[in-house]
């Protein structure tokens, strides 16, 4: 019995390949003779000449050179640096947005099927134009002080003068004309009520941030409620995304006076304060959040508010001392809950549990691991929050299994 024998690769070998389909993380499937190559800045169905850009035992990497044949949904980028030598901040530049919307759709229909082992097709909404919509970044400055982005899967650094999907109030281009100095990483962010932050450190150590321009704690409305939000704590970069997540969760969640619900990574309350308008006084929100920057602005943001209970600490060990909720939220970082904490939400007996995920990998893992627990998928809406790149915003609304 023999079996056909796969095409050992090169790195800077040219290839003529047709693209199969989207892979999770920004990049596309083709294979050559047998082997399995991810392509960037491709599309399914084209037909392309790559360029090895790496080798391993189960799969390669390469980039488009050249594209024989172009989708009809291939564009031009309006991004001068969004190319295979370039910024590695946007992976779909090159894609039409609607085309953009169905190939994340696809990405999250291929996770569930492969890791859940279930049926899932969701539309991707369109929240916003595919420009001008991150109001927060991390930028890096070369030796010599010019202002970029790192490249794709490298330490180099692109120097770049204009990043078209940052909101313009940033007025990144007056900084990057202006330079820094070498070697630091900068963040820059800027609030919807216009207070812009700049912190910086040394990219060659692990010192920390530091306020250079701008307040530490920047003020933010949402639905009427006002936030403070620290430099160090976690906010959504979309400049729409704290009102579309935080709708949707109340969608999803069918609150009622009275509930006790668990906010879990609850950061500085931007769900909670959404949370409390629908619970009233009866109703109880408790705050579970690791970082002490983000409790330490909840704690100012809910100030007075008897029913809102704020827990610093570790989800899984934390979670361990409630005993029965209503209802849980939970938007945890984007490696997801994992199975210690999606066990401890079932244990509580929630009628509703409500997970926002930034992973479609994640999410379908951990919707996995509820199914074992008794907690099946209910709905689930998807969100295109991060225009011209690969990433997702998901809500899924889990309900106990009658059956089990």
């Amino acid at each position: 019995m023999s079996s056909m024998k796969r095409t050992t690769l090169e790195v800077g070998q040219i290839c003529r390949v047709t693209i199969e389909k989207v892979a999770h993380g920004g990049h596309f499937i083709a294979r050559y003779e047998g082997a399995v190559i991810f392509v960037r800045h491709a599309i399914p169905g084209e037909e392309c000449d790559i360029e090895i850009t790496s080798v391993g035992s189960s799969f390669n990497r390469a980039d488009v050179v050249e594209v024989v044949k172009p989708s009809e949904d291939r564009v031009s980028a309006p991004c001068r640096f969004a190319h295979r030598d370039g910024c590695g901040g946007c992976d779909f530049q090159h894609i039409s947005p609607a085309r953009q919307r169905q190939l994340k759709a696809d990405v999250i229909t291929e996770q569930f099927s492969r890791i859940a082992k279930m049926e899932m097709h969701v539309e991707v909404e369109e929240v916003a134009g595919p420009l001008g919509w991150r109001t927060r970044c991390s930028a890096v400055t070369t030796k010599n002080g010019a202002l970029g982005f790192y490249q794709s899967r490298s330490h180099k650094i692109i120097p770049v003068d204009d990043c078209r999907i940052l909101i313009p109030e940033m007025r990144y281009s007056e900084l990057a004309q202006r330079g820094a100095k070498g070697d630091q990483r900068i963040e820059i962010s800027i609030s919807n009520t216009g207070e812009r932050t700049i912190a910086t450190a040394n990219s060659r150590d692990e010192s920390p941030l530091r306020i250079s321009d701008g307040p530490d704690v920047a003020h933010y409305t949402v639905n009427g409620f006002p936030f403070e939000v620290s430099q160090k704590s976690f906010w959504q970069s979309h400049k729409n995304a704290p009102e579309v997540l935080s709708d949707a969760v109340l969608q999803s969640a069918h609150l009622q006076a009275g509930d006790r619900v668990l906010d879990l990574y609850g950061g500085v309350g931007l769900f909670a304060a959404s949370i409390l308008t629908m619970i009233g006084e009866e109703g109880t929100v408790d705050i579970v959040e690791g970082s002490k920057s983000a409790t330490a602005d909840a704690s100012r943001n809910f100030e007075g508010r008897n029913n809102v209970r704020i827990h610093t600490g570790d989800v899984a060990r934390l979670i361990t001392r409630f005993s029965e909720v209503d209802v849980i939220v939970l938007d945890p970082p984007r490696e997801g809950a994992g199975k210690e904490v999606m066990t401890s939400c079932a244990r509580l007996n929630p009628r509703t549990i409500v997970y926002v995920a930034c992973d479609p990998a994640a999410l379908a893992r951990d919707t996995g691991y509820l199914r074992d627990a008794g907690y099946q998928l209910d709905s689930m809406r998807a969100f295109d929050l991060f225009p011209m790149t690969h990433h997702i915003e998901s809500v899924a609304k889990f309900v106990q299994d009658k059956v089990s």
